[in-house]
């Protein structure tokens, strides 16, 4: 009697062993956090509607597209402290991400040479360098093949511009957010063939607490644009941006329905203190 009970307490234990090990635990996803739970890199929501991938980091808050091998976007926030320059580009491939679904340096070997683009920040160095974690910046997660006119024309006069509202003395903040746009044929790097580069950029602002209480502007600018081009003459509305989106995207996800209707369909007037007529 005695060692039936013994056997059936080990034969019961064994059971549930084999039953623990043979559960697979559920397969962890990214999601993003809000700011009582992270960095206030959205303030009105992070977009929704891309990938599962989501990094949330200090510098910057990332959705990257395991397809493309580019982020869909990268939200940012721009203080009068989180501002450094001069600092390296040292690029490296991410950490966090699996390396089948990001790129190595190598990637962009003879890229300039052959197509003229440059490693292109999304979430800017010059912004944001004086962050914690800032080398996360030139993690190429964050960086895309940008027509070398593009990235030290238009769209680098557009991040001076960032940086010139967030060091004004009536501006906390300035809430950023950014991706690349593609055609479904396009030009592919050198030593990657299979990874396309995009065919435009997009770039979504505002300061002040929410875009209908303070100011926004919107801007999409495609990769032949004049390296003498003015940023201002390629504001749209941010409707415009969701609309060519792949995966559709939708900005500032938090804000309601009634009042994400009214300002998206129109151009917001931030511009207009960016230097634009």
């Amino acid at each position: 009697m005695h060692f039936t009970y013994r056997f059936k307490r080990s034969y019961l234990a064994l059971v549930f062993f084999l039953f623990a090990c043979s559960v697979t635990p559920p397969t962890q996803k990214n999601h993003v956090l809000t700011s009582a739970h992270g960095p206030d890199n959205c303030a009105v929501g992070c977009p929704t509607g891309g990938g599962t991938q989501t990094l949330i980091r200090e510098v910057y808050t990332l959705n990257n597209n395991s397809s493309t091998k580019f982020a869909n976007w990268v939200a940012y926030k721009i203080t009068k402290t989180s501002q450094a320059s001069n600092r390296t580009r040292n690029w490296k491939q991410d950490p966090d991400l699996p390396a089948s679904d990001t790129l190595a340096p190598a990637a962009y070997q003879n890229a300039n040479k052959v197509l003229a683009v440059d490693r292109g920040h999304q979430a800017p160095l010059a912004s944001l360098g004086g962050t914690a974690g800032w080398q996360a910046l030139n993690y190429l997660s964050n960086i895309t093949p940008q027509k070398a006119a593009l990235n030290q024309g238009a769209w680098s006069r557009l991040e001076d511009q960032e940086r010139a509202l967030a060091n004004r003395s009536d501006v906390s903040a300035v809430y950023s957010v950014t991706g690349p746009l593609f055609e479904k044929t396009g030009v592919a790097l050198p030593a990657r063939p299979g990874v396309i580069i995009p065919e435009a950029y997009w770039k979504v602002i505002f300061i002040g607490t929410s875009p209908d209480k303070g100011k926004y502007a919107a801007f999409l600018l495609k990769q032949s644009t004049p390296k003498n081009a003015s940023f201002c003459d390629y504001q749209v509305t941010v409707n415009t941006i969701e609309q060519q989106t792949d995966p559709k995207l939708t900005l500032w996800s938090a804000l309601p329905k009634n009042i994400a209707e009214m300002v998206k369909n129109h151009k917001g007037t931030l511009a207009q203190e960016m230097g634009c007529p």
